[in-house]
């Protein structure tokens, strides 16, 4: 299913409706350039469940964790290289316990559950707009047309 957004609040608003048919275990991959809308559509994510404020990239915590309808664990695997250092950041822990969301899924796309929700953000030629490829939610298509 592909989706295009034409700013960062309509990014923000794909986020709060893929919360909306979310169970409270899946794991999100976000695969994109740096720039492509991985935080803003994360925010929004976040928004839908209930949580309001303090959404940001966790570049140098690697993981941030938000409280709302489900936990949310926000991780960013920019600087994940291998696999001892997935290890250290204590990712295997947090799977099925909330929502895990991952930026940067391409560094560690060996260690992904198969049935995980993927998304591709693409940017355009126009600045602020964004081509989202979701894979993982086709019963849900109609939600986001």
């Amino acid at each position: 299913m592909r989706v295009t957004t034409s700013c960062a609040r309509d990014t923000e608003q794909l986020g709060e409706k893929l919360a909306s048919v979310l169970r409270g275990k899946e794991m999100i991959a976000l695969f994109g350039d740096l720039g492509a809308g991985k935080t803003a559509f994360t925010r929004g994510l976040c928004a839908g469940l209930g949580i309001r404020d303090g959404v940001c990239s966790p570049t140098f915590a690697i993981v941030n964790a938000y409280q709302g309808k489900y936990p949310v664990y926000h991780f960013d695997m920019y600087r994940i290289t291998d696999l001892d250092d997935l290890f250290a950041t204590g990712f295997y822990d947090y799977i099925g316990n909330g929502v895990i969301i991952i930026e940067w899924s391409e560094n560690i796309e060996s260690e992904l559950e198969p049935d995980c929700i993927r998304i591709r953000i693409e940017k355009t030629e126009n600045e602020n707009e964004r081509i989202f490829d979701i894979r993982g939610l086709d019963e849900y298509a109609d939600l986001f047309r």
